[in-house]
């Protein structure tokens, strides 16, 4: 099992955790070992990329624009 351990003073994990009185600015011990995670894993779900059916688009759909429109967009 691999693991972390270091020594250090006190104020520097006073911003992580919360040191009991007897342990305040005294050098401290961390180890650091691995936990069971404590989410479980989701199962990965497929997504389907698509667009929704709706109706179909009329013929005049791809008609040009009129000029206006056109001027409108700066085209």
């Amino acid at each position: 099992m691999e693991y972390v351990r270091q020594t250090m003073g006190s104020a520097g994990l006073s911003g992580i955790i919360e040191l009991p009185l007897a342990l305040r600015n005294k050098r401290v011990e961390i180890i650091i070992l691995p936990a069971e995670s404590e989410v479980a894993e989701r199962p990965k779900r497929k997504i389907k990329l698509g667009f929704l059916p709706g109706p179909p688009l009329p013929d005049s759909f791809f008609d040009p624009l009129p000029e206006e429109d056109l001027q409108a967009w700066g085209l």
